[in-house]
């Protein structure tokens, strides 16, 4: 080994050993997060919401039938009351007087029937022996229908009044809760005005409104309008959950759909049933009813694979060199807070990236792992 070989191994040795008391790293090939799926079809369970309303299935406005002062309030707001309960009292003063001048009219109308029939059957007598003429007879037979009549007249007359007198006091027609109540006692009511509402509330009915997009697109999952109570009876089971996110514990179930769709709001007024056994639900309380509905052999993908670009949406499709290329599609959100159904721009067999998506860039070579 010649001088000049010689330095040139002592040089090589000396900056090994320079690179390592230095503790410096040496470059390695670093893999990234991302990872990738293949695209597949399966079925899925969509809940579809509605904002709805609570409502008696029987409420009833509850207005007098005759003008007096109200007397007397028997019930309070919230009270539960059975069918048959007094609810209000009206002054039956008046009322009561008037029944008591028609039962005086019955009973004179009574007194000139007896008088009247007694005459036409003893003229009838007498004509029969020949003693008085036909004229007589018939004028005596009218005396008699019209003291009838005037007896069914003044029949009617205490019937009518009997009846205004009940009217005096309101009875509960329905079993359920007292609603609002706008009136005090001593004020002066009149038919027509509203003193306080029975919610009937063993059942309540939630009333929502179903687009007619829906509906098509519901048709198209197999189900028919053609037949209401068919197509009603092959929905499932709906859940109402409350304002501030509890669900109602018991189901309920579809009970009606008008067939006319509104114009002004292109949509079909629905109504969903729900046992209300423990009296939870009241009218007017607002929340959402679910509705699940099967999407069947439907392309998935996590919410997590697609980039939101202002109203378009993009995931990153794996091409066979590994490298990342962005593709739109067009995708609906399934409401379960971490899937899309992809309508158009993905196809079976597809490999996308489904976790660091918003990293990707495009023409990026990415490693991943598949799930």
């Amino acid at each position: 080994m010649d001088r000049k070989q010689y330095f040139k191994w002592i040089f090589m040795i000396c900056l090994v050993a320079g690179l390592g008391s230095c503790n410096l790293d040496m470059p390695v090939e670093k893999k990234t997060s991302f990872q990738t799926m293949k695209v597949k079809k399966q079925d899925i369970t969509v809940p579809v919401k509605f904002s709805a309303k609570m409502k008696g299935r029987t409420d009833v406005l509850i207005t007098p039938q005759v003008s007096g002062q109200l007397t007397r309030i028997a019930v309070t707001e919230g009270q539960l009351v059975k069918k048959g309960t007094v609810l209000f009292v009206i002054d039956p003063r008046n009322a009561q007087l008037d029944l008591e001048a028609a039962n005086a009219s019955l009973e004179a109308a009574l007194a000139a029937e007896s008088s009247a029939r007694q005459e036409y059957e003893s003229t009838k007598n007498l004509f029969e022996k020949n003693i008085v003429s036909q004229y007589m007879l018939t004028d005596a037979e009218n005396s008699y229908k019209h003291a009838t009549a005037s007896v069914k007249q003044a029949r009617a007359t205490a019937n009518r009044a009997r009846v205004t007198l009940g009217f005096c006091t309101i009875t509960a027609p329905v079993t359920g809760i007292i609603g609002e109540n706008p009136v005090r006692s001593g004020e002066q009511v009149a038919p027509g005005s509203s003193l306080t509402v029975v919610s009937g509330n063993t059942n309540m009915d939630a009333e929502f409104s179903v687009t007619e997009a829906l509906i098509e697109q519901m048709v198209q999952y197999g189900l028919s309008t053609s037949d209401v109570d068919k197509y009603i009876a092959n929905l499932p089971d709906v859940t109402f959950v409350m304002k501030n996110g509890t669900e109602y514990p018991h189901k309920g179930r579809i009970t009606s759909m008008t067939g006319v769709v509104n114009a002004s709001t292109g949509s079909l007024l629905c109504k969903a049933s729900f046992p209300n056994p423990n009296g939870h639900l009241y009218s007017g309380i607002q929340g959402t009813v679910v509705l699940p509905y099967s999407e069947k052999d439907v392309i998935i993908v996590p919410q997590n694979a697609v980039v939101k670009l202002q109203d378009k949406s993009m995931v990153y499709k794996v091409k066979a060199d590994s490298t990342a290329t962005g593709v739109d599609v067009d995708v609906e959100d399934v409401g379960n807070g971490k899937d899309y159904i992809v309508k158009s721009g993905l196809n079976v067999g597809d490999e996308i990236v489904s976790v660091g998506a918003n990293n990707v860039q495009e023409g990026q070579k990415v490693l991943f792992n598949e799930k």
